[in-house]
């Protein structure tokens, strides 16, 4: 896997939830490339929780929503914003027990919208939450706009 650069490092009003590592309450997640995926790990914490050690729901959403975000920006190389998100949860997420793995893919792709299927699984390897997002893309004078000019993988 090959870690993907976050292209929005140091660009004025970058504070994102999910992946700014200078938001204090932030996620601070970090993307791999794995030939058609885009793959965080990710170690949940107490204050993430919904229920005693569980994982909030609303958390594993936006992980899964975080991680399609990445695959518009490194597969299709743009911007653009959640049209749908249907999430599926399976089992609980403890926050007291190994790291998460998110990985997404793309699956379909019509005009501006791109189907993007989610997995959250947790240490030990079970699916704990699905979800499928429809993703609707910017054009390249619009992701330049919002000062998006390319998603690169950190050796290139």
């Amino acid at each position: 896997m090959d870690k993907i650069k976050n292209p929005w490092t140091h660009k004025d009003g970058y504070n994102c939830f999910g992946c700014s590592p200078d938001n204090p309450i932030g996620l601070h997640l970090h993307f791999y490339e794995d030939g058609d995926d885009v793959v965080a790990t990710w170690q949940p914490g107490a204050n993430f929780q919904g229920w005693l050690n569980t994982l909030h729901g609303g958390i594993t959403s936006t992980l899964v929503d975080e991680v399609a975000g990445w695959v518009v920006t490194r597969k299709l190389q743009t911007t653009g914003v959640t049209a749908r998100l249907e999430m599926r949860f399976a089992r609980p997420i403890a926050t007291n027990a190994g790291p998460l793995t998110v990985r997404a893919r793309i699956t379909g792709q019509r005009r501006q919208f791109v189907n993007i299927s989610a997995t959250v699984n947790d240490a030990d390897g079970n699916t704990c939450a699905t979800g499928e997002v429809v993703y609707r893309t910017f054009n390249a004078e619009v992701a330049a706009e919002m000062g998006f000019t390319e998603c690169e993988l950190e050796h290139e």
